[in-house]
This record gives C-alpha cells, structure tokens and sequence, in this order.
C-alpha cells in the first residue's frame, strides 16, 4: 500500500485567513490565538482588510507551520473562538 500524498512540506510558511465582525479586539484576539501555537510570528506577519461597508475585517496572519498537528489545533482553536465567523 502506497503512502498518502502529502499536500504540504513542512516546515513552510502558511497563510491563516480570518473573518470576524470588525471591532477593535478583532486583530489581538486572532493573533493571541495564534501565537498559543507558534514559537515566533513575525512583525508583518498579519495584514488586514476592512470589507467595503466596514462591518467584517478579514484578516491573513502568515505563520512558519511545522506539522499539520500545528496547524489543526490553530483551526480548532479560532473556530471556538465567538469573535470569528470564518477560518480558511
């Protein structure tokens, strides 16, 4: 029996996207989550975007991810989250 493909080689850096309602907390909560599961994030490494009528901010944190474990917790982690309406 063969191996199962793997999608990613670790480690690499990986783009988090986040939406959530905007508000002021939006940004440190994201990356408080985050950071729970990663040992370094760098400065630049969140960029967000308002939508059109400002009501929803997405958000892209862009981590160094060393296992698909990792990256599976972090995906947990912002989906119990209230504040995040979605994470891809």
């Amino acid at each position: 029996m063969t191996e199962p493909t793997r999608l990613l080689e670790f480690p690499c850096d990986f783009a988090i996207k986040v939406m959530g309602l905007s508000s002021p907390e939006l940004e440190a909560t994201v990356l408080a989550l985050i950071q729970g599961h990663v040992t370094t994030l760098d400065n630049d490494a969140i960029k967000s975007r308002p939508s059109k009528k400002g009501k929803y901010t997405a958000l892209t944190v862009t981590i160094n991810a060393t296992s698909q474990k990792q990256l599976d917790a972090i995906y947990q982690a912002l989906s119990n989250c209230d504040a995040i309406l979605m994470a891809l």
